[in-house]
């Protein structure tokens, strides 16, 4: 077998290896049970203490949204703040400047919502002092976030009949202190071992074998790369993320990270089961997610290593695949998994430049993003897949003529409107956005020249670029065909309103349909019961989700990555 495919193979194996005993150990932590972590507990007393926090003072689910909303409006003008003054901040041996107004709010929105898009190069854009306090900061805070409103659902789920769903603040503190942040310090200490850099010095200047002075960047790289991945947050602390030799040092840590990508949103998948004692639910619902996942590898690693078309019609050999943005430390296989992987979530870190993958790899990687439901990231995934799951009863129980419940709860109108407009806005947003962008630069070229110039190429690729822009932003996603020239006014200010609309809009409805239908009245399972943990509905629910999600963007990758494929 190809060692590319077996390295392949192997990667997927681990995931599913290690996804299983953390989600047991995922829901132990949220049930409050004993776990090996427990030592940590008079850490979090002291947290509780001095915030002022009672653990044990349950929320209804309007209380948990004005924790979650108010937690995100505070640092959201803590990062501002800090970004636009950076300049005369400590920890910066490099002297580089402080942001914009305009790229500081793309920039604290976008790591604010767990999307970490970067309008900037992170080696020269940031400090050592915002990467730690604002960057490294938001992404354990808001990857927390997406789980605790996930534990706050389960929560809701498993109860019979209740009006309330849990403390944000407990399952934040907790998903924090007990999940994240000792996984991080795993994975942290295994790449300073590998060579990652862990130092706050400033630039190195080396001689080359040339004989030449090269400045090379450092920092405490170690510390940010671990919850970076496993936060399925994304950002790179170089500009090249992790396709720099200092931020991924070699084909294990390549392992290590593409693995960390997926395992805890494969894992939260696995603990919704565990938690809410449906087991076989979480399965199905697990297996419909790896499902697409597969399919989307088997696509890219089928395209990446089968070499440009265009290429093989001049009799050029491309044995080792189609090697254009790829690491060849990597190989095209390792870069095309994790292509999949970082966009199936919501972390958007890349080891590769996906601005010169075939297009048909380009189309996979926007739908994983535009149906924003195969395992996605951490907690915020399962949400998505929940909407879904929604709309599918009451569409099932519709044309089978059996009542519409999912757990025991009655899913009536008032649950569906919500689901639906949760449904339709990912769409909205992403389509509505690329059209006014298409249109300026189509119809008013002296507004695109007055910002520098938008796209590096016209056509159906340049459509690609604008269309990857929105998609990743409505995904909280981050990645980027980098062919798009984004840090202007315009994507600074329009990527940033995607960002919060697609982030809190969504959260807003899902904590809301949960508390809604936590409240009704449970109804025990009987005959006449849709059962929600069969292949069958497992089925169901995937079409629900290919015709409303995958399907509404069809139309548009007619225009673009389909037609540059047809036109290879």
């Amino acid at each position: 077998m190809n060692t590319e495919i077996s390295g392949v193979i192997l990667q997927i194996i681990l995931m599913l290896i290690f996804a299983y005993p953390l989600g047991r150990y995922i829901a132990k932590v949220y049930k409050g049970e004993k776990t090996c972590t427990n030592f940590i507990a008079p850490i979090e007393r002291l947290i509780y203490k001095v915030s002022g926090i009672n653990p044990e003072e349950e929320m209804n689910w309007k209380q948990f949204l004005k924790a979650l909303l108010t937690l995100n409006a505070f640092w959201f003008v803590w990062g501002m703040l800090l970004l636009v003054s950076q300049e005369w901040l400590p920890l910066n041996p490099d002297g580089n400047g402080a942001q914009t107004p305009d790229q500081a709010f793309n920039t604290c929105i976008s790591f604010m919502v767990n999307c970490n898009l970067q309008h900037y190069s992170g080696e020269s854009g940031l400090t050592y002092f915002t990467q730690l306090f604002v960057i490294m900061l938001f992404q354990f805070i808001t990857a927390a976030t997406g789980m605790a409103a996930m534990a706050g659902i389960m929560k809701g789920i498993a109860s019979k009949t209740t009006k309330t769903i849990g403390n944000f603040w407990h399952f934040l503190v907790i998903s924090c202190t007990r999940i994240l942040l000792p996984l991080s310090l795993i994975i942290g200490f295994v790449l300073i071992l590998e060579g990652t850099p862990m130092s706050f010095q400033g630039k190195m200047k080396i001689k080359t074998l040339e004989g030449q002075e090269q400045v090379i960047s450092q920092g405490p790289t170690a510390a940010i790369i671990p919850i970076k991945q496993l936060g399925t947050n994304g950002g790179g602390y170089f500009g090249v993320n992790s396709a720099h030799p200092l931020e991924n040092t070699n084909y294990f840590t390549n392992i290590i990270e593409c693995c960390s990508i997926l395992i805890l949103p494969m894992a939260m998948v696995l603990a919704f089961g565990f938690y809410t004692k449906r087991k076989k639910l979480g399965y199905s619902i697990f297996g419909v997610m790896f499902f697409a996942f597969i399919v989307g590898v088997c696509i890219n690693v089928n395209q990446e290593m089968g070499g440009n078309p265009r290429i093989n019609s001049m009799g050029i050999s491309q044995e080792n695949g189609s090697m254009e943005g790829k690491e060849v430390r990597f190989g095209a296989g390792a870069t095309a998994l994790w292509s999949i992987a970082t966009t199936v979530t919501s972390n958007g870190s890349v080891n590769g430049m996906h601005d010169s993958m075939l297009p048909l790899s380009g189309m996979m990687e926007m739908l994983n993003m535009q149906i924003n439901t195969w395992f996605g990231g951490v907690g915020v995934g399962w949400m998505n897949y929940y909407t879904f799951i929604i709309m599918a009863v009451f569409i099932s129980g519709l044309m089978v003529g059996r009542t519409p419940e999912f757990l025991g709860k009655k899913v009536e109108a008032r649950e569906m409107k919500i689901a639906t407009i949760i449904v339709l806005l990912h769409p909205l947003l992403i389509l509505a956005f690329t059209a006014i962008s298409a249109y300026l630069y189509s119809h008013h070229p002296e507004f695109v020249a007055n910002e520098g110039g938008w796209l590096n190429n016209s056509g159906f690729h340049g459509l690609s670029e604008q269309l990857y822009e929105y998609t990743s932003c409505a995904a909280n996603n981050g990645s980027g065909f980098e062919g798009l020239k984004d840090n202007t006014y315009f994507w600074n200010w329009t990527c940033g309103i995607v960002l919060l609309l697609s982030r809190f809009i969504p959260i807003i409805g899902q904590v809301a349909i949960a508390g809604l239908l936590a409240e009704k009245r449970f109804i025990p399972q009987s005959a006449g019961t849709l059962q929600t943990d069969t292949f069958t509905f497992g089925l169901m629910t995937f079409v629900v989700i290919f015709i409303i999600a995958a399907l509404s963007f069809f139309p548009v990758h007619a225009l673009c990555s389909i037609a540059e494929h047809l036109n290879l």
